[in-house]
């Protein structure tokens, strides 16, 4: 048999076989998935850290993270209450030590009773442990003025982006112009793209508005709507609320006027609400989907199809490594919601760390509870200082020439606009590299300071921005922020 030239070949000559799995064999859609935000800027960052632990000279003497919302990371102390009874979970040995609260010993007997063998390192079932999803739903009752919620249409995951993700593989379907198209924000988080480019999905984007602090607007909807029924057959909308990476709030008529929207087009909203905790802005409040869904009334609340998901990985809680979340469906259709837990019991269960961690996030102690007042005033102080980080992160852009930041109503991020020179896009595109991406990385080899290029997350065509978490230590971020400014105006200086 003739042998094919190339690698092959060479290989074949050295008495070496070809390896079965190459770029060129493996499946292309995971090749062309791209993940920006620990994309290439963020692998850089991790070899200049290891540069300074080698003691290589730079201009700066850290490396700053400020291209991803792990609050626990930049500093940010774990809740109390939370991490006790975590900690008497894993190891129920220390329910006999005094040095426990009562109340944290009691709710760590109840979520190990539910435990098989009553132990934390067992499987659950695989929508999760049906307790801590009972709670999840007096969770979802409580904060929706008593809307009620199903436990048998909650399912537990590992982070919101898990459930995220088979969400979107049973929606996905159909070849040719029949091929699933989403709906995606742009700016978005890029777990979407992702994994549509994984799934073969068609993305389709709708802009946010920037000029009105990041609005979503149905019009723009419409358009992006028809202009990919040409090509593709949309069947699902994501809203991302408060948004990541924009930071902005919905407003109740929004919503309203995105589930008209779907209801008359026939999609599936998929509402992504793991900022609700971190809502900032006076006159900024945080409406669910599903409540707003259900006090709309007939047709809507019998009829649309909607999944809303939530995390212990952002508000005032921060505990990203846990993987805890889990999704609410509404008014999905009952076989398919068995395919759902079909899909999910292939990975067998969420971490039971992160539905032990989820079950005190939704359930905390109350005022009647020993732990009540250090919990609440831990809570309130993570959430005053994000706050004020917001407000700082805005003032100090807006002041710096050149760059522009809308409020950071929500979420934990900002995402400011940056004017670029002509002659540094040029230089740029003679470098193959996005320009935004270009700025970044400059910056982060001149001041350590580690960003994602909106390019990233989606931008309009001749636009530049980046995205930074706000949740560095309030005498960090003022630092950075100037750092950040001044080497705008030096970087503006150097290509005018």
């Amino acid at each position: 048999m003739a042998l094919r030239t190339g690698n092959q070949s060479q290989a074949t000559r050295n008495g070496l076989k070809e390896k079965v799995l190459t770029l060129d064999t493996m499946n292309p859609c995971v090749r062309r998935v791209e993940y920006a935000v620990r994309g290439p800027i963020v692998l850089r960052a991790l070899e200049l850290e290891q540069e300074l632990r080698q003691g290589v000279k730079k201009p700066f003497t850290e490396v700053i993270r400020a291209n991803i919302g792990d609050a626990q990371a930049m500093g940010q102390k774990p809740i109390t209450f939370l991490r006790q009874v975590l900690a008497l979970c894993v190891n129920p040995d220390l329910l006999s030590s005094p040095n426990f609260p009562e109340d944290a010993k009691k709710r760590a007997e109840r979520i190990l009773q539910v435990c098989g063998g009553h132990s934390l390192g067992a499987y659950s079932i695989s929508s999760g442990i049906q307790l801590i999803r009972e709670d999840v739903a007096r969770y979802i009752e409580r904060r929706d003025g008593g809307i009620p919620a199903d436990p048998n249409n909650i399912f537990l995951s590992t982070g919101a982006s898990d459930a995220i993700v088979t969400v979107l593989k049973l929606l996905v379907a159909g070849e040719g112009r029949m091929r699933t198209g989403v709906l995606i924000p742009i700016p978005q988080y890029p777990l979407y793209s992702a994994t549509l480019a994984e799934l073969d999905a068609v993305q389709v984007d709708y802009y946010l508005d920037e000029e009105r602090a990041w609005a979503l607007d149905v019009a723009e909807l419409q358009r992006a709507l028809h202009q990919a029924r040409d090509h593709c057959r949309p069947r699902a909308l994501c809203v991302i609320n408060p948004g990541n990476p924009t930071g902005q709030v919905q407003t109740r008529e929004c919503i309203e006027a995105v589930i008209r929207f779907a209801f008359e087009e026939r999609l599936f909203l998929l509402a992504d609400e793991v900022y609700q905790d971190n809502v900032y802005a006076e006159g900024s409040q945080f409406h669910s989907f599903k409540k707003v869904l259900m006090e709309m009334g007939s047709p809507y609340a019998g009829q649309q199809e909607l999944a809303s998901f939530h995390s212990i990985s952002k508000g005032y809680m921060g505990e990203c490594g846990f993987r805890g979340g889990y999704v609410e469906v509404v008014n999905m259709d009952a076989a398919v919601r068995q395919q759902m837990l079909k899909l999910m019991s292939v990975r067998l269960c969420p971490p039971a760390p992160g539905q032990a961690l989820l079950d005190l996030v939704v359930s905390p102690p109350v005022p009647s509870d020993p732990s009540f007042a250090q919990f609440q005033a831990e809570r309130q102080a993570v959430l005053a200082e994000l706050a004020a980080k917001a407000k700082l992160t805005e003032q100090v852009f807006n002041e710096a020439p050149g760059i522009c930041c809308n409020p950071v109503q929500g979420a934990m991020y900002s995402f400011p606009r940056v004017q670029l020179p002509p002659r540094a896009v040029q230089r740029a595109q003679e470098l193959g590299l996005a320009p935004d991406m270009f700025f970044c990385l400059r910056l982060l080899e001149e001041t350590g300071i580690c960003v994602v290029p909106g390019s990233g997350f989606g931008q309009r065509e001749g636009t530049y921005h980046f995205r930074m978490t706000i949740l560095p230590p309030m005498e960090k971020l003022r630092q950075l922020l100037e750092k950040l400014s001044q080497f705008h105006t030096k970087f503006t200086q150097e290509y005018s």
